[in-house]
């Protein structure tokens, strides 16, 4: 980056932060705080180990240093400015989860656009917020753009808060999936004179499974004998024979299957079940970084703040923002639109934001400062002469 790209940017920040209100996080004087500045050369420098009587008023701060990026700790601590972790003196942390679009296994990098990208993960936060609320039953959480590829969730229950890393690792396994068959789902119950294995079907992961099963079900139901011998056959590890049983307990047992007795049709329907938990763990799992969750003195990005790395903001979400919340819209800071620069496009390209596409020469050309700032942030573009 240019220092003419540079300059022109940490004053265009700086015009954003003396005009923005930002809430800062609850325990704020507790919270470690970082930032990226606009400094020369090809790497960044983080400064961090600030507290905020280091920094100042967090307006003031912003106004005066006009950072690249902002950022606040998970975690509190009895005197957040120390220099090391074990000096800083941990006394509880948030719950944090990121999602990246570039971590999904549902995004193609360099096929999929940088809206398909994000709209993608904007489902994976609906799943993550699924887990939280009804598996988890938490309650205080708060939902943000990142403000580059995708989401994240502050959650401040006041049972959480002391969880250690393995703690939270388990967490992370239980909204990822991971080490979940079909074994672990059941229990058993007395069904009429017998003792049954059943399927949880009211919430958790066995909601899910039995819910997948359902449509399933309705999915063979609707084909001839035929056709639904060869659809089971496509699972794993179900033959021609298999199939056939299984058929036979879809056709003579849907009331049990719908109450999640696993013993309907003796093993053909347990070996559905089996193939249906990793197929319902792969559509329906939260791809979450697990790093960001299990670190308990993690620094994480100030909402309300700008992403040096896009010029987007990191917006805070209500959650009935969330359905019609398009970041390639809502996100462009309003600072930053009703004017034109010069730049000189380097990366060319197809671009698709505040509601407009773009395709973009590789040459000096005006264009909407919305546009501008966020090729330069990207590297796509330096500063051209007005």
């Amino acid at each position: 980056m240019e220092e003419r790209t540079r300059a022109y940017l940490r004053g265009r920040f700086g015009d954003y932060y003396r005009r923005a209100e930002i809430t800062p996080p609850p325990d704020a004087n507790e919270r470690e705080w970082g930032y990226i500045p606009w400094t020369s050369g090809p790497g960044t420098t983080m400064v961090r180990h600030e507290s905020l009587l280091d920094l100042g008023a967090l307006e003031d701060f912003l106004a005066r240093e006009r950072p690249r990026h902002v950022y606040f700790s998970a975690g509190r601590y009895e005197s957040p400015s120390a220099k090391s972790m074990s000096e800083k003196n941990w006394r509880s942390s948030d719950l944090v989860f990121d999602l990246d679009a570039d971590h999904l296994p549902s995004v193609t990098l360099g096929e999929d656009s940088y809206a398909e990208m994000l709209e993608k993960c904007k489902g994976a936060l609906m799943r993550l917020l699924d887990f939280l609320d009804d598996d988890f039953g938490f309650e205080d959480t708060t939902v943000a753009f990142s403000g580059g590829r995708g989401y994240h969730v502050h959650v401040r229950d006041e049972g959480i808060q002391e969880l250690d890393r393995e703690s939270r690792r388990e967490i992370v396994d239980y909204v990822r999936g991971i080490g979940l068959d079909a074994d672990t789902l059941q229990t058993t119950e007395m069904r009429g004179n017998a003792t049954a294995r059943v399927i949880p079907t009211e919430g958790g992961w066995g909601r899910r499974v039995h819910r997948r099963l359902l449509e399933f079900v309705s999915e063979i139901e609707a084909l001839d004998d035929e056709a639904a011998i060869e659809r089971l056959q496509e699972l794993e590890g179900i033959g021609e024979g298999r199939a056939s049983t299984i058929y036979g307990a879809i056709r003579e047992n849907r009331a049990a299957i719908e109450a999640g007795n696993l013993e309907a049709g003796g093993v053909g329907i347990r070996t559905l079940v089996e193939t249906l938990v990793h197929e319902t763990v792969a559509k329906e799992n939260a791809p979450i970084d697990e790093p960001v969750t299990t670190d308990t003195n993690r620094l994480i990005r100030l909402p309300g703040t700008l992403h040096g790395g896009s010029g987007l903001a990191v917006r805070r979400l209500d959650r009935d923002e969330l359905a019609a919340f398009d970041p390639l819209v809502d996100a462009v800071p309003e600072t930053f639109v009703g004017h034109e620069i010069t730049v000189e496009v380097t990366d060319g390209g197809e671009v698709e934001l505040n509601g407009d596409s773009f395709t973009l020469p590789e040459e000096v050309q005006s264009v909407p400062e919305y546009l501008g700032v966020f090729l330069m942030t990207r590297g796509r573009a330096e500063k051209g002469p007005e």
